[in-house]
């Protein structure tokens, strides 16, 4: 597995989708840079993030229920900490 990960809240990313999908390959950016300034930056450098995650738990899963379970695994950092996040999720050999 691949992890990639920068700050807290990347920290915490890395861990529940760790826990939650079990991916072959997982990267988690802090994009929050690139929006300082924009609305939802709430100046602590940790708002915005993207990520690619791989699982075999995506397989036969339509891109919608994709993100709905990468949702569901960052939910409460999704309503409290996270104001944007882009996420790039697929089945391995995609």
């Amino acid at each position: 597995m691949t992890i990639a990960s920068t700050a807290p809240i990347a920290d915490q990313i890395t861990t529940r989708l760790t826990a939650a999908l079990a991916p072959t390959h997982l990267h988690v950016s802090n994009d929050s840079a690139s929006h300082s300034g924009h609305m939802g930056d709430d100046g602590t450098g940790e708002s915005h993030f993207s990520v690619e995650v791989e699982s075999a738990a995506f397989t036969g899963v339509s891109r919608v229920q994709r993100q709905r379970m990468v949702n569901t695994a960052l939910a409460d950092l999704l309503r409290d900490r996270i104001h944007a996040l882009a996420i790039r999720a697929r089945a391995p050999g995609e």
